[in-house]
Formats: structure tokens, sequence, C-alpha cells
């Protein structure tokens, strides 16, 4: 089936409908350039029109037995293995993911749905002691109740179904708002799963738009109380100052510039296989990717010239060809952008060790050395094809450079010696560090977030119920209290 003609629309209270702004947004594969489909967008009255129907819904939805809210999740999994070929070309035709990126996204995608029949039950209360005499202290785990999601474009599906899946096993209503290169596969798509799989209408809304059309109407309604933003740090600045002006919970899942170490004992095989996957990932348009590849010069050469290989082996191309390996970046406007900094960072005396062309959308591999200690290149997330190799003299050196950077997401560090790897990933300023692995990674059960520029909050496992739920207390007096007055 062709997604985009059946699921251009807007989805709000249950029901497919046109937006009524004034102007339509234009979803384009960023390969060829073809338009997919034109959705008109959503206006503030309909942004209100889906907060207020989620929160009707949800009430309902809370008092349903957990256990009959955990089916819909079940038959949700079911619809991805069954759509999984038609959802594989979505995310190729509307991301530019190649076939290696699409079943990485559908996996993750998968494991989050799974963890969904668990949480669904995850809803415990606690019983605490008391300094009064008689009195039972009761803690209960409730919804939020209404969720604002607002995902990108990047990993649309997954990054989308990470957030509004657990907020919706938990009891909450959910409104989400997907990036607008990616209305469908981030939203229209993940709409029409839960709809074919018995979700009750109005538990979750998509609006198709944009702050050129509603401004913060969507950070500013009173009906969310927790808004979920992943995207740039500049945006989600942003979205924490207007939530926090109106009192809301955020949990911000923002950029990186992550660094993967190569110690003087490392497994360079190893490590080059994980400095090439780590960078290389979809174009390297993953928040985790490793901008910056950190060598000890003691096998700084080795290293280089076997990754330098590997890069310059990566086949670049259409998407749905299955021998590709980089696809497009998301649009022109990325490729040119990108390819600019590479440029200002060669004129200023960095060298290139490999270095393609950008035609459209799609940017061969970049890898650059040599870079002054100074270059704005090196403290920014690089969304596409381009890596910095770095080398360094001792520990003491790779963790001060790796920590020269504004962000703090995910890291690795590569060595013989496992205690030595965690000791320096201890020093990372971090919020995720893998030792002998790779830096993009993510488990349903472990926490995923980041320190500094990164973000604010965790999602994942019990980090997801204490960011989609809140804590009442009772107590309940079973002696005959005496007061003072």
């Amino acid at each position: 089936m062709s997604y985009f003609s059946e699921l251009a629309l807007q989805y709000i209270d249950g029901e497919w409908r046109s937006g009524t702004g004034s102007w339509d947004i234009v979803d384009v594969d960023p390969y060829t350039g073809d338009k997919l489909a034109t959705i008109t967008v959503a206006t503030v009255g309909e942004v209100d029109r889906a907060y207020r129907a989620a929160a009707r819904a949800q009430q309902q939805w809370a008092a349903t037995n957990p256990y009959t809210r955990r089916l819909v999740f079940e038959r949700v999994l079911r619809l991805l293995e069954e759509r999984e070929d038609a959802i594989t070309l979505a995310i190729m035709t509307e991301l530019g993911g190649t076939a290696l990126k699409a079943g990485f996204e559908l996996s993750l995608v998968k494991d989050v749905l799974r963890d969904c029949l668990q949480l669904s039950l995850g809803l415990e209360g606690r019983l605490l002691p008391s300094t009064a005499p008689g009195r039972e202290n009761r803690l209960h785990r409730l919804p939020v109740g209404v969720v604002g999601v607002i995902s990108p474009f990047n990993f649309p599906l997954f990054l989308a179904i990470k957030a509004l899946a657990p907020a919706l096993a938990l009891g909450n209503g959910v409104v989400l708002k997907p990036h607008q290169e990616t209305p469908v596969v981030g939203g229209t798509l993940i709409a029409k799963l839960f709809e074919d799989a018995g979700l009750p209408p109005g538990l979750l809304n998509v609006v198709v738009t944009d702050i050129a059309e509603i401004g913060d109407a969507f950070l500013e309604h009173p009906v969310p109380k927790v808004i979920s933003f992943t995207g740039s740090d500049r945006i989600g600045r942003h979205v924490a100052t207007v939530a926090a002006a109106h009192f809301k919970r955020t949990v911000l899942e923002l950029g990186g510039n992550s660094a993967l170490i190569v110690l003087d004992d490392a497994d360079l095989d190893l490590a080059v296989s994980a400095a090439v996957f780590s960078r290389f990932a979809h174009q390297g348009q993953v928040c985790m990717a490793a901008n910056r590849i950190l060598v000890d010069r003691v096998v700084e050469a080795e290293f280089t010239e076997r990754f330098v290989a590997r890069v310059a082996a990566l086949t670049v191309g259409d998407p749905k060809d299955p021998a590709t390996q980089i696809g497009p970046l998301i649009n022109p406007v990325q490729a040119d952008a990108l390819t600019a900094q590479v440029d200002q960072s060669v004129a200023a005396g960095a060298t290139a060790l490999l270095r393609g062309t950008t035609t459209g959308s799609l940017m061969e591999p970049v890898v650059l050395t040599g870079l002054a200690a100074d270059d704005p290149i090196l403290r920014r997330e690089l969304f596409g094809p381009v890596v910095l190799v770095l080398p360094f003299d001792g520990e003491d050196e790779a963790v001060r450079i790796a920590n020269d950077t504004p962000f703090g997401l995910s890291g690795a560090v590569h060595t013989a010696d496992v205690e030595r790897g965690v000791r320096i990933a201890h020093r990372i300023e971090a919020g995720m560090v893998h030792v002998n692995g790779g830096t993009i990674a993510d488990e349903p059960a472990v926490p995923f977030g980041g320190e500094k520029n990164s973000g604010v909050g965790r999602l994942n496992g019990e980090s997801t119920v204490d960011a989609f739920t809140t804590v009442k207390w009772i107590s309940v007096q079973r002696e005959r209290a005496v007061f003072p007055f």
C-alpha cells in the first residue's frame, strides 16, 4: 500500500480530516525530489481540539483494566510485523533511509512495543511508614493525563513511538506533532497502526503543522502536563523555556557530539568497525553518532589508514538499492549547510583525508583531520556523513578533548583492558558511554538521555514511568488523631 496518498491528513478525535490552515506542507522524497503528498496544516483551533479529545478519552482509558490496555500493544506489534514491507518502503521513500536503517529502526520499535506489554502493568503503589501513630501512608502512581510529543525527522517512527507508546501504556492520552519533513512515517502512519489495533478514539491524535501556523500553542495549551521533545538543542531550549513558564514537565532528547576513543591497546579491527557504524549509520543523521574519532598517536597511522579505506568503500546512492549504505540527507539545505562547514574547516587548515561531492541531498563521506583547536566544527553536532579524526597523547588528553563540547549524549572507549575503559567512561561527561562498542545504542530497559546541552530527563524502563506518571500521597488515619487546636 502507499501510505502517502492515504495518510496525508490530520488525525483528531478518531477522525481523519484535512487541516484548515492557510498553507500546505509538501512531503518530498529526499533522493528523487518527487512530491509524495501535500498536507494542509493544522490550526491553533485544531491543536486545541486534539488536546481536548485526548483529555476526554484519557479518563476512561486510565480506568481501563491494564490487562485490557496491553492488548492494544499486542495488536500494534502484530500489525507492524504484517506491514513491515510497506513500512520499510515508506522509511526509504520519506526519510531516504537504507534497508539497513529501516530494519534497525523497526527492530527498535518492536522492542518498545514489547516493553509496553509489561509497562501497561507498571502503575504500582507503595506503603510507607509514618511518624504519626496509627497512620498509613499510601503512595499511588498515576498517569499525568495528557502528553504532548514532538518527534524529529531522523528516526521518526521509533522516536515518536518511544515516547507515545509508553505514555499510552501508562494510561495517558497523547497528541503527537511530527516533524514536517516526515509527517507520515513519524505521525499519521503511527495513528493508523493504533487505530487499526483498536485504540479508543481520541486517545492518540496527530497534528501535522508548524510553528509558522500555530506559534507556541502546542506547548502553551493548558491540557498537556508533560512535553516530550526530540530534536536540536536550540529548539529544545525554547521548548524548555515555554514549558517551564506554564509549569509543565519536559523530557528533552537533544543533540550530541559524541567521541569514540581508541586507546593504544585497542583491537583496531573492532574499533574501525565500531567507528564506521557509529559515524555513518543513516548518513550520520543520528544524535548519538560519533562526530569525533579520538585516536592515541601510538596507533593513529594504522587506525586512520584502515578507517579511511573502510569509509571510502561505502556505497552511496539510492536508498532503495539493497547495496546502498549511505543514502541522502533529509533535504538539500542540510547537505549544503554541512558542505559549507567542511569548506570552512579546510580553508582554515584542516586536511581532508577523504572528500566526496555533494549533489542535491546526496553527500559523499568526508574525513577531516589536522583541525585547529579553535575550529567551530569541533564543538558542533554534525548531522551528516562528516567525521573528524583527532590524535591524542595519553588518557588525560583523550578525556579533555572528549569533554571539550557543550554536548554530552553518548560516547565509546576501545581498549583491551575493560576496567581501564570503564575508568575512562566514568570521566566522560555524557549520559551513556560504551566500552568496546559503538556510540549508537538504545535498549528498552536502560535509561536513555544526556548531560549538558544534550537534554533533560531520561526515557526507557523505570525512567519512562517517572517521566509520564505522577505520585499521589494518600494517608489513612486508623487511630483517632489528636490535634493541637
